[in-house]
């Protein structure tokens, strides 16, 4: 009987469940226990393999930017790695790499093929299938390293289940709060969550409050803490980061401050060197240099217009699109639509001075879309300029003709925002 294909398992696994988001441990933990048994042939634990390094990150923004960073300087120096991130933008298989290249369709099903066998009468969700296939083929794969993006928070996040060697925390702002609290500290120890005793935690957050500290500490972990174990300097578009490197003060210059965010970046090394990794100053920078992310304020030219692609989906990213938009000249015109789950006030009003024109149109590709109506009303109570197109092509249509010479088109709100435009560049295909 010939193998289901990666499609079809995908639309299985997109409805088998209940709910789309089931938060907690318990169900992909006993899981994984019983393919651990498979692998290794005895009683499975969550604790990673001696030759294996895992590092897990967690965060509001800036994740995916932490790994592919991480990535590349791994890469760079000619370590076996792994990554697992979410979501995809064209390809599942996006979501599940080794050696920077998304791992083939044969793989990804040999992997739901074994989850299905060891999880029997307990179900799993779309994420839940897709945490345990990475950590399957990653374990298959004998790594130096994997890294694991969590998906949702922390504490009940699936990626939870391992013990990290090292826990990064990018950031901390407010988003699903339907699941992880109304407050940036309730938020915030949901993600405190990833971190262990005695192992490394890389803080990432510049605005961290003060109560958050005593949070932080009772972690038992060795924190590293930004804007105080390591900093970035800036100035005329270089910047230094400055680290601890087997515990001692060091720095590297001439890092390009522009492309992923700095921060990002600085964690990124800093958490590989809390590891006790050895890295080379020359090849870290080159990999930090040349290192990019799809849809991470990703630049390219359609029919001779550039366009901006940009995931932002919270205030605090929209926030962080605005600052780099506003040193841009020409018109800002905007593309966007929102899942419903997300602060559209929010992020309108943390982009309003930066955009001169809206484009919104309502996603199709999510049942949790958000209506295209009631967000142009948004748009009206604000006094913005902005219309409503049938889709999101038929907006971005509409803005690269109306754009002129030195004007930018910007694509934000979502992934699934973003894949639509980026589909339709990548294929070349042509204005309506």
């Amino acid at each position: 009987m010939p193998k289901r294909s990666l499609a079809s398992w995908l639309r299985t696994l997109e409805h088998q469940h209940p709910t789309e988001i089931d938060l907690g441990t318990e169900r992909v933990a006993e899981v994984w226990a019983r393919m651990q048994r498979l692998l290794h042939g005895s009683v499975g634990t969550h604790k990673n393999s001696d030759k294996t390094l895992t590092i897990s990150v967690a965060g509001t923004n800036g994740k995916g930017s932490c790994v592919a960073s991480m990535e590349a300087i791994l890469l760079a120096h000619g370590y076996s790695v792994g990554a697992f991130t979410s979501p995809h933008f064209l390809a599942y298989n996006e979501r599940v790499r080794i050696a920077g290249q998304p791992v083939c369709d044969e793989v990804l099903i040999d992997a739901f093929e074994q989850i299905s066998l060891s999880s029997g009468s307990i179900s799993l969700t779309y994420f839940e299938y897709g945490t345990l296939a990475a950590l399957w083929i990653f374990a298959r794969a004998q790594l130096h390293v994997t890294l694991l993006e969590v998906g949702l928070g922390g504490r009940l996040d699936a990626v939870n289940i391992v013990d990290a060697d090292v826990a990064v925390v990018t950031n901390i702002a407010l988003d699903h709060q339907e699941w992880l609290g109304d407050t940036v500290e309730q938020i915030a120890i949901e993600k405190l969550a990833i971190a262990r005793p005695q192992k490394p935690l890389i803080w990432g957050d510049r605005d961290t409050l003060e109560s958050l500290q005593k949070k932080i500490i009772a972690t038992g972990a060795r924190v590293y803490e930004v804007g105080r174990d390591f900093y970035v300097k800036s100035a005329d578009g270089q910047a230094t980061l400055f680290y601890q490197s087997f515990e001692m003060p060091m720095t590297l210059t001439a890092i390009d401050a522009g492309g992923l965010l700095i921060d990002n970046k600085a964690t990124a090394l800093q958490a590989l060197l809390a590891a006790r990794l050895r890295l080379d100053d020359d090849l870290c920078r080159q990999a930090l240099n040349a290192v990019s992310l799809t849809g991470r304020h990703q630049q390219l030219t359609y029919c001779g217009v550039r366009v901006v692609l940009d995931v932002a989906h919270n205030p605090a990213a929209a926030a962080q699109l605005a600052s780099r938009l506003s040193q841009r000249r020409g018109r800002q015109l905007a593309i966007a639509s929102v899942l419903k789950d997300k602060d559209w006030d929010g992020i309108v009003g943390a982009l309003s001075s930066a955009v001169n024109r809206w484009y919104i149109a309502e996603i199709s590709t999510s049942v949790r879309a958000a209506d295209a109506h009631e967000l142009l009303q948004v748009m009206y109570n604000r006094d913005l300029e902005g219309s409503r197109y049938e889709s999101i092509s038929a907006a971005f249509f509409a803005a690269i003709a109306e754009a002129a010479e030195g004007d930018n088109v910007v694509v934000l709100g979502s992934f699934h925002t973003v894949a639509c435009v980026l589909n339709i560049i990548l294929s070349g295909e042509p204005v309506d």
